[in-house]
């Protein structure tokens, strides 16, 4: 009888958990895509600011070269004014990090994008800088981390109604399927986050050109990173965003299918 009840209680968990993540529909403006998110954008924001003072501590705070952090906030605004970033409701701000030694960049929701110097120094053109803050804007704008919360929350609901129903006070060892199905989630947000990378990419595309910058330097970043990623150090980035596969390949052809006659001339390298 126990057992039974453990069932029960656990299939309805699970039922309530997949109805209030499926229920939560919206389109986003930008992608076009239908969203299952549970969050509004001021929300987002507040989540961002919230968070940032910490996330740049953890890089030594803000780099204390302001020329430089200006170059990296007039290079970012440009993309935003340029696009269809300007038309969402985030509030964008630009932050060069004072790490030397980590290759990275990120973004928190509501429009928070951080770069690392260590990144920074690696990049030859301003082309490239706008490449990879283009990158994390699209990860913003396409509502990346929204979505990976509302997963969390569906995988973490799934989980806990599994472990209900798994667990044997009887047998401990039924622990083990427990903690399959957290690792079950795991690796579904992690294929989440490869399709994330292709969207940010294919939004940068989209974005750089219309910013007055090249899109190749994108692939130009690529290179570097793979270059980087062959020392006894690679770049936090390649870990902070899960690599999809060919990524070249991938940039090479929406840069293609965006601009089939060639890349215009007069562009920002």
């Amino acid at each position: 009888m126990r057992g039974n009840l453990r069932f029960i209680i656990g299939g309805l968990m699970a039922l309530f958990t997949f109805l209030t993540y499926y229920c939560k529909r919206s389109v986003n403006d930008v992608t076009g895509e239908v969203q299952h998110v549970d969050m509004t954008a001021q929300q987002e924001i507040a989540l961002g600011l919230q968070a940032a003072p910490e996330m740049a501590q953890q890089y030594g705070g803000i780099h204390p070269d302001k020329q430089a952090g200006a170059a990296v906030e007039r290079i970012g605004q440009q993309i935003v004014r340029s696009t269809k970033a300007s038309q969402t409701p985030y509030k964008f701000q630009f932050h060069l990090l004072a790490d030397e030694n980590t290759i990275n960049a990120f973004a928190l929701p509501g429009g928070q994008v951080f770069i690392t110097a260590g990144l920074l120094k690696n990049l030859k053109t301003e082309g490239q800088v706008a490449g990879v803050l283009a990158h994390e804007i699209g990860h913003v704008v396409a509502r990346h981390s929204a979505e990976q919360i509302a997963k969390s929350q569906l995988t973490q609901g799934l989980s806990g109604a599994a472990a209900i129903a798994a667990y044997d006070p009887n047998n401990p060892r039924s622990a083990v399927g427990s903690a399959a199905a957290l690792m079950i989630g795991k690796l579904v947000t992690l294929r989440f986050g490869r399709e994330d990378e292709l969207e940010a990419d294919k939004l940068a595309v989209d974005f750089t050109p219309k910013a007055g910058f090249d899109p190749r330097s994108m692939i130009q970043v690529m290179n570097i990173l793979d270059q980087e990623s062959k020392g006894s150090n690679p770049p936090e980035f390649l870990s902070t965003h899960p690599n999809p596969g060919n990524r070249i390949g991938h940039l090479q052809e929406e840069i293609t299918a965006e601009f089939p006659g060639g890349v215009p001339a007069g562009l920002k390298p």
